[in-house]
């Protein structure tokens, strides 16, 4: 169906009118609130409506009044009870234990008894109100009046009603099936088909506006091969192609306010700029193509604007590897080891997990927090170089120490220049000589006159992860690092992270849904 035809079909049905059909007419409330009608349905209508699933749209209309042009809009949940099912029930064991047939052309019972069994409750839940509004129709998203139970007449929806109610906008200049919008695929209650039809053409097609995915959260949910991973695929396309019709180019910086985010989208729901896919694709299942694909697999159908990062080294030199510079971008490298360190127990541990390692501001005002902050780094990178984190070639560090704390460890172990940059083996002996002469004369003199410890708190948690000592006995320490070693590489100054946000946005419009 061309996109016309397809546009005016929608706009032209009525649910007022067409959604009370007396073919597909269910049965009566037996009552009705605000969130909740249970409705009392016989055999022979569950039949001739060709059964009603659970999740079913219903409509129920008013019919004491001709003015009261509004139906409200119930999904069928579970069965209700009737106020008459303990004398059915005390009536049908009676038979049971008789052995008397109850159904069928043998059926004992008299045509009363029969009648009476055949009815049974639903209870549904209220969605809202479909109601007239000059001339169009509106749809609230609750109830805002409701009149005496018996005076309504429920309905099952039709196919047109059906597809006006599962594409229903919030905005009138929205138009459904617009070609900004695509096909997410048909209205299914049940794995069930019986009585749904298999013909497309009799099946209420659904349509996804863009603003319905991006920059909101969606969940998919489905049982075990029913297509999840097919229909993540095709909402990866149509992203893809819903994003070519962007009608500017990226902004100098992302929108900040209500107004700039509310014009993210054209008049026409097109977006206003590009769209880019972040995919996390934990079983490879976009990443990699299989046997089910048939040259669909996503990064070949967009090779153009697709990049592949992956955590394990791979011969295809599509793959770029999703690790980090643990000396480079210090804090996520950071963040691995303490995520590592979750379910890990000790007060050493924890007083590690709350280090911060996120650099001080530059200017003159935070000299003294460059200062704490370098040493901190400096024995933390040392932690990382003893747990096989290898460093790039020629790495170095720098950290300041009182002149009279260089000179000790100048007299004890050997001079270094560490102002200026020194090894991380080198850096590591410097700091071990300092530990291990902590309670000399001169630390005692620097406490004293500086009323605090040259090794801060921070210093001495991290003390403890290098030396693997805590208060005389073993522990882990810098091997507890080794968890996470394999996420380190030492090839890149920049992190995945940092690499995809830099990435440029490539549209390919020629590229097929």
């Amino acid at each position: 169906m061309k996109t016309t035809d397809r546009i005016k079909q929608l706009t032209s049905v009525d649910p007022l009118k067409q959604g009370k059909q007396p073919d597909l007419f269910v049965g009566h409330p037996f009552s009705l609130d605000y969130n909740k009608a249970n409705i009392l349905v016989c055999d022979d209508d569950k039949e001739r409506v060709k059964g009603i699933a659970q999740g079913t749209f219903l409509l129920a209309f008013y019919d004491n009044e001709e003015t009261v042009e509004e139906a409200i809009l119930l999904r069928a949940l579970a069965p209700a009870k009737l106020p008459t099912d303990s004398a059915m029930i005390s009536s049908m064991i009676e038979y049971y234990k008789d052995n008397l047939p109850t159904s069928g052309k043998s059926s004992k019972l008299d045509d009363f008894t029969r009648y009476e069994f055949s009815f049974s409750g639903l209870e549904c839940r209220v969605l809202g109100t479909f109601y007239r509004n000059g001339n169009s129709i509106e749809f609230g998203a609750d109830l805002e009046n409701f009149y005496s139970a018996h005076h309504y007449s429920v309905y099952k929806v039709n196919k047109d009603v059906l597809g006006y109610i599962v594409n229903q906008r919030d905005s009138p200049d929205i138009i459904p099936g617009n070609d900004n919008e695509f096909s997410i695929g048909h209205v299914r209650y049940s794995s069930s088909l019986r009585f749904q039809s298999k013909n497309e053409e009799d099946k209420a097609e659904v349509y996804i506006h863009p603003a319905d995915l991006l920059g909101k959260r969606t969940a998919l949910f489905g049982m075990t091969r029913t297509g999840k991973s097919n229909t993540v695929k095709k909402v990866i396309e149509a992203t893809s192609q819903i994003s070519s019709k962007a009608t500017a180019t990226l902004p100098s910086k992302s929108p900040n306010t209500i107004e700039e985010n509310l014009k993210s989208f054209d008049t026409n729901g097109a977006p206003k700029y590009p769209v880019g896919q972040l995919i996390f694709d934990v079983n490879g299942e976009y990443a990699n193509k299989n046997l089910q694909d048939e040259g669909t697999a996503i990064f070949e159908k967009y090779k153009t604007n697709t990049v592949r990062y992956s955590i394990l080294e791979k011969s295809d030199a599509d793959f770029k590897i999703m690790k980090v510079n643990f000396y480079k971008d210090i804090v996520t490298g950071f963040s691995y080891i303490c995520a590592s360190l979750e379910d890990e127990k000790g007060d050493y541990i924890t007083s590690l997990k709350v280090l911060d390692f996120t650099p001080p501001l530059l200017d003159n005002e935070h000299f003294h927090e460059w200062t704490r902050y370098n040493k901190n780094k400096a024995i933390y990178f040392c932690c990382l170089n003893k747990a096989g984190f290898n460093p790039s070639t020629n790495f170095t560090v720098k950290f300041k120490a009182d002149a009279t704390i260089k000179k000790l460890v100048s007299e004890k172990y050997k001079e270094l220049d560490i102002e200026k940059g020194v090894s991380l083996d080198e850096a590591e002996s410097w700091f071990l000589c300092a530990w291990e002469n902590i309670n000399d004369k001169v630390f005692t003199d620097y406490k004293k006159d500086n009323g605090k410890d040259w090794f801060s708190d921070e210093m001495k948690s991290l003390m403890i992860f290098l030396t693997q000592k805590k208060d005389g006995r073993s522990v882990s320490g810098f091997d507890k690092f080794k968890k996470v070693a394999k996420m380190h590489t030492n090839t890149t100054d920049n992190s995945f992270e940092v690499d995809i946000l830099d990435k440029p946005l490539q549209i390919d419009p020629s590229s097929p849904l």
